[in-house]
């Protein structure tokens, strides 16, 4: 009986779950509160922080406005099209780079000093080679995308359990089933990493392309209604990009088990 006793499990401790909910419905309304009085003092030029209740009344105007929907399928595009052309390139210099310890050291320093490069210098030349259509909006968004993921990738090869790459030399596994069977699954959170990374400052190069020269695509439609001085819009169009963010960035976050992992 005393061994018994002894051997009892003690209770696991209650999931802090309900509690981080709470912290960050708090936080939210906080930040909505703040903002509310801060539009409603007036210690700020007018509408530059406009109340809640108007940005609403945008957001819903906006919504309900066919010819938004066409705009943001132009920047949806672009940035799928950037995305997948970035995120290929880069994991395919990364694969090399992390396989390789002569091309590593030769050139993964580039990587290293263009990689924070803000990307928006390239755009001139950009509209030099693909002209002021959506073709120079993709390649700034390639651009910045493919970075994070090839330093991800290449970072991660180096990080692969020596053990399993010697049990698929030992099958006499040729490159691609290396690269299919052993790396990549062994690389998913580098991977997926680097891809919301890319994700990120991809839709902020084509976004800053589409404020610079565009007629089409949500960043034409904020910066027009930042000229216009319309604050609730470019506030508005500011929270659907947000909102689509969030979700983009959650989606990719499923695909490679990361929550779920966090969460076991």
């Amino acid at each position: 009986m005393a061994e018994t006793g002894r051997l009892t499990r003690t209770a696991a401790p209650a999931s802090p779950m309900g509690a981080v909910t709470l912290l960050r419905i708090a936080i939210v309304l906080i930040t909505l509160l703040v903002w509310e009085v801060l539009a409603r003092s007036g210690w700020l030029y007018r509408d530059v922080v406009p109340s809640l209740l108007s940005i609403g009344a945008a957001l819903v105007d906006l919504l309900s406005t066919p010819e938004y929907y066409r705009h943001l399928a132009v920047t949806s595009g672009e940035i799928a099209v950037a995305m997948a052309i970035g995120g290929v390139a880069g994991m395919v210099v990364g694969l090399a780079l992390g396989a390789n310890r002569f091309l590593s050291k030769a050139y993964e320093s580039f990587l290293y000093y263009l990689g924070p490069t803000p990307k928006i210098i390239f755009f001139p030349i950009m509209i030099m080679w693909f002209g002021v259509g959506p073709g120079s909006k993709i390649a700034l968004g390639t651009l910045s995308c493919f970075f994070p993921v090839a330093l991800s990738v290449a970072a991660g090869m180096r990080e692969i359990d020596k053990v399993l790459i010697r049990v698929g030399r030992s099958f006499r596994a040729n490159t691609w089933q290396m690269v299919m069977k052993i790396y990549l699954p062994a690389m998913r959170h580098p991977i997926i990493n680097g891809l919301r990374i890319g994700f990120g400052v991809a839709l902020i190069g084509t976004l800053l392309a589409e404020t610079k020269l565009s007629n089409q695509g949500i960043g034409f439609l904020i910066i027009q209604a930042y000229a216009i001085f319309d604050m609730p819009r470019m506030y508005a169009n500011l929270i659907v990009l947000f909102v689509l963010a969030i979700g983009v960035n959650a989606l990719i976050g499923k695909a490679g088990g990361i929550e779920s992992v966090r969460r076991s």
